[in-house]
């Protein structure tokens, strides 16, 4: 099973530049080992949903030590037997233009 996901995070009690906050977060998704894409909205994260949810999960816990309100949206595309879709969507569509 592959799920892909698109991953965004905002902090309500942070000011208006919250990048050394969503920073935290993707380098704790870089350090997963998971496929991921950073996009200047959100981040996209690829693999098995147990994998992929339990991620997200530490990136809450991880903001909750000094964010007092995170507000995430996540969206997702589930495909059995697919793989490697963050790049062949992408490639897919460019071939279309």
């Amino acid at each position: 099973m592959s799920v892909l996901i698109h991953f965004s995070i905002l902090l309500l009690d942070k000011g208006k530049s919250v990048s050394p906050y969503v920073a935290r977060a993707v380098r704790i998704i870089r350090k997963s080992g998971l496929k991921s894409k950073l996009g200047p909205m959100g981040t996209s994260i690829e693999g098995e949903w147990d994998e992929v949810i339990t991620l997200v999960g530490r990136c809450l816990q991880d903001l909750k030590k000094d964010c007092d309100r995170v507000y995430m949206t996540i969206t997702g595309d589930y495909r059995r037997g697919g793989s490697g879709r963050i790049e062949s969507k992408v490639k897919s569509l460019k071939s279309k233009i």
